[in-house]
């Protein structure tokens, strides 16, 4: 349930259009519904601005399938770390849905308008990196925010960076995403005076531990500005860019 639907179900009370155990009954189930399996937070949309998002891994397809029925009259849904056959369950009861098989993301429903001007930048180490990119992107674009990408622009080839300077400088939020020693969000941070989030992958060799290399090197940045997400978190990283980008407003 959305703002608008409570306001509509308030006016149809006070009219007397409905009276006051109807109200209730389609009450019932905020602020959650218990399905058993799982407690589905429909308040969220209320609180947040955004429904409760579905993560999918550790969910059988039948469970995700499920929530997203029960979610349906919240709009815009998102399932995140979705494979194939969890989007072919969702889409047997969500025709509408649409599925971004690089980013491993389902969308249900359409993306709201554009809640600003601005725009944020996402900028990736290597092309190994893309996939996380892409989770942040089609996150921060599913909530509303416009997004540029400037991919493949690690410190090996710092020129390459330099190039997209001008992309750097007018975004309202980059989210910087790199495996290996995950050195790219502290050069950027180091050329641009917006907030910059890291996003540390599990892209590198050995040594990189799965990302935990980028993650503390990401996490002892001498340059301040910079927060950091967890290991291969783009759905957190494009979140919390879109509500900074949100609440910045206007065109940098």
């Amino acid at each position: 349930m959305n703002s608008e639907q409570l306001r509509h179900l308030l006016e149809k009370v006070k009219s007397g259009d409905i009276d006051v155990g109807e109200a209730l009954d389609q009450l019932r189930f905020m602020p959650y519904e218990d399905i058993g399996f799982a407690k589905l937070d429909h308040h969220r949309l209320l609180r947040r601005g955004f429904a409760e998002v579905i993560l999918c891994k550790g969910k059988t397809p039948d469970q995700v399938a499920a929530i997203a029925t029960r979610m349906a009259s919240a709009g815009t849904i998102l399932a995140t770390k979705a494979g194939p056959e969890v989007f072919e369950a969702v889409r047997q009861v969500a025709p509408n849905a649409r599925y971004y098989p690089l980013a491993g993301l389902i969308v249900i429903g359409e993306p709201p308008p554009l809640v600003t001007e601005g725009y944020v930048l996402v900028v990736t180490a290597g092309t190994g990196d893309i996939p996380v990119a892409e989770e942040a992107v089609v996150t921060a674009e599913t909530m509303g925010s416009r997004v540029e990408r400037a991919y493949d622009v690690g410190v090996a080839g710092l020129h390459r960076l330099l190039d997209c300077k001008d992309k750097l400088l007018g975004a309202n939020v980059v989210v910087a995403v790199a495996g290996m020693e995950g050195a790219l969000a502290s050069v950027v941070s180091g050329m641009v005076d917006a907030p910059v989030i890291a996003v540390p992958t599990s892209v590198g060799y050995g040594a990189s531990f799965q990302g935990l290399a980028a993650l503390l090197g990401m996490l002892n940045t001498c340059s301040p500005g910079v927060s950091v997400v967890n290991i291969d978190n783009g759905f957190g990283a494009g979140y919390m860019a879109s509500l900074i980008n949100r609440r910045t407003g206007v065109k940098r």
